[in-house]
């Protein structure tokens, strides 16, 4: 889920990496010099006040930044702003032996390789949907961006794999110290309750080519 802080994280981030200060991104895109001061970000009432979609779109043709360049400046951690290439493997692969270590990180030679922007957690991989089993949130081809070192927190969508091997993509709804609590995507498909002994890995799903 898309937070206000992240937003306006990416905003920040992207004015550090045209040389810019917020005030600076803000007058270089046609706009009030104020726009972006952190004063402007929650309103007298106490109210988030987001930044408007017109706002971005100035900002992004601006500086000549790409909608994915802007993106990538949403996530937790440095090191972002660059493309790289991250594995790929199709989700039913992800179930098999070889392509991850015990900790849930990329492992192996098997894995194909796309470009995405760097997202400053280097065990980043991507995963292509197969079916309409997570429809309507995610559809058959979708690619999905799972960061393993991410912080997962209620409300986030996730990979899970279980020491069975069934990889599945749920929404967080609780986990404690003995089960975890997941909402499906799909209305047709029943809510799984796993218990934490039964999963071998758990990781935020951060982007989605929706």
């Amino acid at each position: 889920m898309l937070k206000h802080a992240d937003i306006w994280r990416a905003i920040d981030r992207l004015a550090r990496e045209y040389g810019l200060s917020a005030s600076g991104l803000a007058r270089k895109s046609g706009l009030d010099p104020t726009t972006f001061n952190k004063s402007k970000r929650i309103t007298r009432e106490g109210k988030l006040r987001w930044p408007s979609t017109e706002s971005v779109s100035k900002v992004l043709r601006a500086t000549g930044a790409s909608l994915g360049e802007f993106v990538s400046y949403v996530g937790e951690g440095e090191g972002i702003g660059v493309y790289r290439n991250i594995p790929l493997i199709g989700f039913v692969q992800a179930g098999a032996q070889g392509f991850f270590d015990d900790a849930g990180y990329p492992a192996g030679g098997s894995w194909d390789e796309i470009p995405f922007p760097g997202l400053g957690d280097p065990h980043a991989y991507a995963l292509e949907i197969s079916g309409d089993s997570m429809a309507p949130v995610y559809r058959d081809g979708d690619i999905v961006i799972v960061s393993p070192n991410s912080n997962i927190r209620r409300g986030d969508r996730v990979v899970v794999k279980t020491i069975n091997g069934e990889v599945m993509t749920k929404l967080l709804r609780r986990r404690s110290a003995r089960k975890i609590d997941l909402q499906s995507l799909n209305p047709d498909h029943d809510d799984v309750t796993l218990l934490v002994d039964d999963v071998e890995w758990i990781a935020r799903v951060v982007w989605a080519s929706q």
